[in-house]
């Protein structure tokens, strides 16, 4: 997958990128990730990439002239995945990321990010984009750190990322549900054991039980989410049971 990074603050994503999983999919050549400063794009001699708003008003503005340019010279520059990319705008007015839009997301060829700055964008400038996505009912400074956000769990989904084949489809938010809870070594610590299912060797039980937890914690920390999983009727009938307190 080809990513775009449209920003003005390049060196902002070194550290982010150039470490952990994101930095692997790039060393194996499953990520290919472009910066594209669009103050590079300015015609002034002071390259200003924003101005005042127009009725007035507090903050400044990013100028839609470079901003067009730049992303049109990266779309040129990368007609090849014309077919099969989206064009994204980090905005707090789009529909907050989720880890479905991570897994459509992975399925295109390209992605390319317009990360803003300052008081926000000059509304034309969201002619350019596919969508727009927010990470989050809240403000931040800039548009690179949901740039960020959002590569990473989109990078998580391509294949070969991560090193174990089933990590992702056991991380929360994968199916719709948040993740059951996870042990390792001592089996013993400060009185709390961990569960004896898991020290069974049984495969059948192990899975049915961390479904089970899955439900569990889903309900307790985000009962909204339950609401839209897919659960099977066994689910179903699990949660019913715990909602009536009787033994399943």
């Amino acid at each position: 997958m080809r990513i775009d990074m449209v920003t003005i603050f390049p060196e902002m994503f070194a550290g982010p990128f150039g470490d952990s999983i994101t930095k692997r999919a790039v060393d194996n050549g499953i990520l290919d990730i472009h910066f594209t400063n669009f103050r590079d794009y300015t015609e002034d001699k002071h390259h200003h990439v924003d101005d005042t708003p127009f009725g007035g008003g507090a903050g400044m503005v990013i100028k839609p002239e470079p901003m067009y340019k730049a992303v049109r010279d990266v779309l040129a520059k990368t007609e090849e995945f014309a077919a099969n990319r989206r064009v994204l705008i980090m905005d707090p007015s789009g529909p907050t990321f989720t880890q479905a839009k991570a897994k459509e997301l992975a399925g295109y060829e390209q992605l390319v990010f317009i990360c803003g700055h300052y008081e926000g964008f000059d509304a034309r400038i969201y002619k350019l984009a596919d969508e727009a996505i927010s990470i989050g009912d809240f403000i931040l400074t800039g548009g690179e750190l949901p740039a960020m956000v959002i590569t990473d769990a989109v990078s998580r989904m391509l294949p070969g990322v991560l090193g174990a084949p089933d990590s992702a489809p056991t991380d929360s938010f994968y199916d719709g549900l948040l993740e059951f809870p996870q042990y390792t070594r001592p089996r013993e610590f400060e009185g709390m054991a961990v569960p004896e299912v898991l020290l069974s060797g049984n495969h059948a039980k192990i899975r049915q039980w961390r479904r089970e937890q899955s439900l569990l914690v889903t309900k307790k920390y985000r009962p909204d989410l339950l609401e839209k999983a897919e659960l099977s009727e066994k689910d179903r009938i699990f949660l019913n049971r715990q909602e009536s307190g009787t033994d399943c």
